[in-house]
């Protein structure tokens, strides 16, 4: 699946679904679907995280659509984690992306909680060009530890058929995973660390590689030796 358009995941899984259906669906990621909240007007992203049967919780509004009355629903203390999550990366996801729809959904978990970043940003032709991007940031912090575990996965797909360009059909997928120990305190709280594994080059550049993350750490570490070797010749040679 990970070799196949990303804009035709949903009709191939739908194909495969009949011979391998619990499989599929708990291993294949798929493109990101926009949902509406009606009480406050604003888009919110549809993932397995946020659906209970066939409701989907609202970010915004804590409301499930359709209404259920027993719907999965995070801790007060992270439900106010989770309003200030969304708040953050609306901005971070406005600045990045220059538009698109971003969500963050938290539950909780026996030793901390976990959560989901999700952007969506899709283009509409109007710069000669379609395509989506989806990212999709899957975090488990362990409050003992204090350590986010992020798993992420971007698929991006482009296509094009104007003179001026040529024509193009480009599209794939990319999953990285990586685990860092930070520190809580009041001026580095939970949302902070998150934002920084999302943001960082560690994340966000190695999502735009195909290069493995190990690779590049042993590249950048040998042209930091390679830079003091040659520090330290021009010193003695002055």
């Amino acid at each position: 699946m990970r070799r196949l358009p990303p804009q035709q995941i949903e009709k191939n899984l739908s194909d495969l679904i009949d011979l391998l259906c619990e499989d599929l669906l708990s291993s294949v990621d798929q493109p990101l679907k926009i949902a509406r909240d009606k009480v406050v007007g604003k888009d919110y992203l549809l993932c397995d995280y946020n659906r209970d049967g066939d409701s989907y919780r609202s970010p915004w509004s804590n409301k499930y659509e359709p209404p259920i009355d027993d719907g999965a629903m995070p801790s007060a203390r992270l439900r106010k984690l989770e309003v200030e999550a969304n708040n953050a990366f609306d901005q971070y996801r406005d600045l990045y992306f220059e538009g698109g729809v971003s969500s963050v959904y938290l539950w909780d978990l026996d030793h901390g909680f976990a959560g989901v970043i999700l952007i969506k940003k899709a283009g509409d032709g109007s710069k000669k060009i379609k395509g989506c991007w989806d990212s999709i940031h899957v975090v488990e912090v362990q409050v003992r530890a204090g350590a986010p575990l992020p798993f992420s996965t971007v698929m991006l797909w482009l296509q094009t058929t104007k003179t001026g360009s040529g024509t193009m059909n480009l599209g794939g997928s990319l999953t990285r995973q990586m685990e860092k120990d930070e520190t809580v305190s009041e001026s580095s709280p939970h949302i902070a660390n998150i934002g920084r594994l999302v943001e960082t080059k560690d994340i966000v550049n190695g999502l735009r590689s195909v290069q493995m993350l190990a690779d590049k750490s042993k590249q950048e570490a040998l042209k930091n030796d390679l830079m003091q070797v040659l520090s330290q010749r021009s010193k003695q040679q002055s």
